[in-house]
């Protein structure tokens, strides 16, 4: 029983970084003026915070299945979702120069 929790959280904690790397990507096109800024901010800023999370649910709360080495979390955890989020980003959501901002 305690081996299915800790999967749903793992899965769980996937989705919701996938998410948050998407929506941080979609902050970074919006806002930066610059033609690839987004991208550094995007790879650079994400998996820090991805990085907390993880330490917070993983470390603090104990939480999620023994993946057997920290470099395999780090790919999970965090590659991935930056991957996928950074995916979902430039091919499913409308393109900045689509979206109407409010003026200053």
């Amino acid at each position: 029983m305690l081996a299915v929790i800790d999967y749903g959280v793992f899965l769980g904690l996937v989705g919701a970084h996938t998410i948050l790397a998407a929506i941080m990507t979609r902050f970074f096109r919006l806002r930066l003026d610059t033609q690839a800024g987004w991208v550094g901010y995007s790879l650079g800023l994400s998996p820090i915070l991805l990085f907390i999370s993880t330490l917070g649910v993983t470390g603090g709360l104990g939480l999620g299945p023994n993946l057997g080495s920290p470099l395999v979390v780090f790919a999970v955890l965090i590659g991935l979702p930056v991957a996928l989020g950074m995916t979902i980003d430039l091919l499913y959501v409308a393109q900045p120069e689509d979206v109407e901002l409010p003026q200053r």
